[in-house]
């Protein structure tokens, strides 16, 4: 598997089945996990740990409120981490957003946007980071860049 997707908990899957979708769409191989940072500290720092050992090459990590996730993964790889703020009720996701920018000097983790364009953007970077040595995913997305131009220019024929 070339990217690892985890979140902290199985009610983040609605909205990070949009990356799992544009990563197929990117035949960029992937694996779906849950590990709740606060709820399986163990496991997690497990899993962080053996992730290059996995033949992964990239970690999407999606998590709402305090997000230590993505952040606490970073710290026990050296594997790229893009985090993906989940929106909470109490705060919209600002403070999923907050917690994983505010990660300090020698831990980062890429943080993408709140919500449904961060969880493409997660897909897009972690594809981007593959197509690095891949041919193939590079082609993918050069097809999507392409396809996102077309569809702007077209948008002019539905002016009046």
């Amino acid at each position: 598997m070339d990217v690892a997707i985890v979140m902290g908990s199985i009610s983040d899957w609605p909205n990070i089945k949009q990356t799992a979708s544009l990563l197929e769409k990117f035949e960029v191989s992937f694996s779906t996990h849950v590990i709740s940072a606060h709820r399986m500290p163990d496991q997690l720092q497990e899993f962080g740990k053996q992730a290059k050992h996995e033949q992964y090459k990239v970690i999407i990590a999606a998590a709402g409120g305090a997000a230590h996730l993505p952040g606490m993964l970073a710290a026990n790889t050296t594997l790229p981490v893009v985090g993906i703020p989940v929106k909470t009720k109490a705060l919209n996701g600002m403070d999923s957003l907050l917690s994983m920018v505010q990660m300090p000097s020698g831990v980062p983790v890429a943080t993408v946007a709140i919500g449904d364009a961060g969880a493409k953007n997660a897909a897009i970077l972690a594809a981007q980071v593959i197509a690095l040595n891949n041919p193939k995913v590079e082609k993918s997305l050069e097809k999507f860049r392409n396809n996102q131009t077309q569809e702007a220019i077209n948008s002019n024929d539905k002016l009046e």
